[in-house]
């Protein structure tokens, strides 16, 4: 097994990463937390694959629990679904020394580690991630919220997992579309921390569930982010480079929800990576030549690139209201080129000029 441990302020917490762990996460929260219920919040799809095998092993453990289920997709991130699985707590009535399990993706976790943040004024959670998105990256450091009808996530607060467990051998089950989601934001983070990632990913061929490179790539992913997550917790300065793509990635995320067309994260972020790498090179801020190398990356997974069928002043109208700016100054990331990346600030009347 290998194991990292996370740390922001004062917090630490391991993450656990192996294949086939998910038979062993039960003994463990046993040790961990003896005497305590768990609240195991996931969605139909997942609870259809794994909700069985992992209730009965609870069971086994002789732990007792609650299941909690809520549809799939972005939709469960409301302030409805929020509010009925806090109400589902207080009429269990689960207590300070009981503990949240996020078993599921990202819309799964974010929403378990807000409800945990909240109940209470604090419950621990355990992150158990099933997808690629997930286990190299939403379930870790601390980000935990739901979405407005104004714009996504941007009701949250910071709140650290107790654990993370990494279970590669989930992927399998993972529909290819998801799994090419998680792909985009594996490529994020080689853009922006290590190129040495990223020249792998361009000699590589199509990289799938099986790949043998992959648990060393979610392991780095892993380590990036914990390095980042150490020196600013709260996403006021270093953090927010893990937001590559993501300016334009949610104004899309959001025209499209809008609009009611479908969309998910990573094919936003990867469209939102190569419009702002694209916007950058005609700027001189990054090598010439960048985004088309970053193209060639997004092509092996089946990562959309262009965004150009889309309404430009909509999708600015999202990047206008996003939570990174402050005092309309659009904080912006940036690479110089694959593994350098860098925070550029502009004022907000300059975004159109610019993007």
């Amino acid at each position: 097994m290998n194991t990292l441990t996370m740390r922001a302020g004062t917090c630490e917490y391991p993450v656990y990463i192996e294949k086939g762990l998910l038979k062993n996460v039960p003994d463990t929260l046993k040790k961990m937390f003896p005497k305590s219920r768990f609240a195991i919040i996931t969605d139909d799809n997942v609870n259809v694959l794994y909700g069985q095998s992992v209730t009965a092993s609870f069971e086994a453990a002789g732990l007792r629990y609650d299941l909690l289920t809520v549809k799939p997709g972005e939709g469960a991130k409301s302030a409805d679904v929020f509010a009925r699985l806090l109400s589902a707590l207080a009429q269990r009535s689960y207590n300070r020394a009981d503990v949240v399990v996020a078993l599921g993706g990202g819309v799964v976790g974010d929403l378990s580690g807000f409800v945990a943040a909240v109940f209470l004024r604090g419950l621990r959670c355990v992150q158990i991630p099933t997808t690629l998105l997930a286990q190299i990256d939403s379930a870790v450091g601390g980000k935990t919220a739901i979405n407005l009808p104004e714009g996504k996530n941007l009701a949250g607060a910071f709140h650290q997992p107790s654990a993370v467990f990494v279970d590669t051998s989930l992927l399998q089950t993972l529909p290819e579309p998801d799994f090419a989601d998680g792909m985009s934001e594996l490529i994020k983070y080689a853009l922006i921390r290590d190129a040495d990632m990223f020249a792998q990913l361009e000699e590589s061929s199509a990289v799938d569930a099986d790949s043998d490179i992959l648990s060393s790539w979610i392991t780095k992913c892993l380590s990036i982010k914990r390095d980042v997550v150490a020196a600013d917790e709260k996403d006021t300065g270093e953090r927010m480079l893990l937001n590559f793509g993501h300016t334009i990635g949610h104004a899309i995320e959001r025209l499209c929800a809008e609009k009611k067309q479908p969309m998910t994260h990573g094919r936003a972020v990867a469209m939102g990576m190569i419009a702002i790498t694209a916007a950058s090179e005609r700027m001189g801020l990054t090598k010439t030549g960048t985004a088309q190398r970053i193209v060639a990356v997004l092509k092996k997974s089946g990562l959309p690139y262009d965004i150009s069928a889309f309404n430009k002043d909509e999708i600015l109208k999202g990047i206008l209201v996003d939570k990174k700016n402050v005092a309309d100054t659009l904080n912006l990331v940036l690479i110089s080129e694959p593994g350098q990346s860098f925070l550029h600030r502009i004022p907000g009347s300059d975004a159109k000029n610019f993007i």
